[in-house]
């Protein structure tokens, strides 16, 4: 299992209610964990009830609080039931991590097809519009929150992933920086995170220990990242002191990418 360096970094997060969508691998579960060794609720979210099951219970057995939310979340109307079964179960979400999608394995352009385009732009751009959408009412009645939203290096620079899903996580930045500038007098922050590579479980499957340490020395810090390095990031954005830290994209990428 890949670490996710959690720990109790920032106590001024317990008691907050988080969702986190794609909650149940990778990234969005390092994220599920780290929030909740902080003393925050979180309901974390995915179409793999098994893997989503999984966080939640090794969150419950570590003394936190989680609970499963299941769903589709390119589909609105499936994602305003979540939203209400999270209220009910936990209160208002105070932080939201829109952090689900992830087709970006390479295609060329030539062969991509507009079915493929729109699913990609479905799956990694109007998902995070659909989420934020549901959840940003009661945060703008209630006078704050903390979203953060999920880009990429491919939304930041030419690279190997297919062109549908650079141009979905360029729109991911930019919808960031309108967001927290139409909001920011409710007192919402939306920042974003656009990392790099980051170890996961098919990384770990596919690549051999050399071909990962090729990768790594790609990096001016000599290494891909991990999980918990982009959970360290979430906890920093959804905290108290990132309180004056708003319309920001953090590039998670190791010096590969210096803006």
């Amino acid at each position: 299992m890949i670490s996710d360096m959690s720990g109790p970094a920032h106590p001024g997060l317990a008691g907050k209610v988080a969702l986190v969508t794609g909650g149940s691998r990778g990234i969005g579960a390092a994220t599920c964990h780290a929030l909740a060794a902080n003393g925050v609720r979180v309901a974390v979210n995915g179409r793999d009830r098994a893997a989503i099951d999984a966080v939640v219970e090794k969150i419950t057995a570590d003394g936190g609080t989680a609970v499963a939310a299941p769903g589709d979340v390119t589909d609105e109307a499936v994602v305003r039931d979540m939203r209400d079964t999270i209220e009910r179960a936990l209160g208002p979400v105070e932080i939201l991590a829109a952090f689900a999608g992830g087709q970006g394995a390479p295609a060329p352009t030539a062969q991509l097809g507009s079915d493929r385009w729109r699913a990609i732009v479905e799956s990694d751009l109007t998902s995070v519009f659909i989420t934020v959408a549901a959840f940003l009412p009661t945060m703008i009645d209630r006078g704050g929150g903390s979203i953060i939203t999920m880009a990429s290096t491919a939304g930041r620079q030419p690279s190997g992933a297919n062109a549908a899903y650079a141009a979905a996580k360029a729109g991911v930045v930019m919808f960031t920086k309108h967001l927290a500038n139409e909001v920011g007098g409710h007192g919402v922050r939306v920042n974003c995170l656009a990392p790099s590579a980051v170890l996961n479980e098919r990384m770990q499957r596919f690549m051999s220990a050399e071909q990962l340490e090729e990768l790594a020395s790609a990096y001016p810090l000599g290494r891909i990242g991990q999980p918990g390095d982009i959970a360290q990031a979430v906890l920093y954005l959804a905290s108290d002191a990132a309180s004056w830290v708003t319309g920001v994209t953090l590039d998670l990428t190791g010096g590969r990418v210096i803006v």
